[in-house]
């Protein structure tokens, strides 16, 4: 996980949930507010301590992250 500098994991911070640059922030959340189609002009008006970086690299860490995992079957 070295590879994404603008991620931390604090177990002491938000329960160990990985979060943008060691702020409040979870990637989930940053995830979340692109999933539901707001711009990243958007996002960085809502969270002003965000940089743009900080979104790209949510998008491609949570990338990573579903990567590694098996996903289950859906059943029909």
């Amino acid at each position: 996980m070295t590879k994404f500098a603008r991620i931390t994991v604090d177990p002491a911070q938000m329960g160990g949930v990985p979060c943008i640059r060691g702020q409040r922030i979870p990637v989930a959340t940053v995830v979340g507010l692109v999933a539901e189609g707001m711009t990243e002009a958007e996002i960085l008006g809502a969270y002003p301590d965000l940089e743009r970086q900080d979104i790209r690299e949510a998008l491609q860490f949570a990338a990573e992250a579903v990567g590694e995992r098996e996903l289950p079957l859906a059943i029909p």
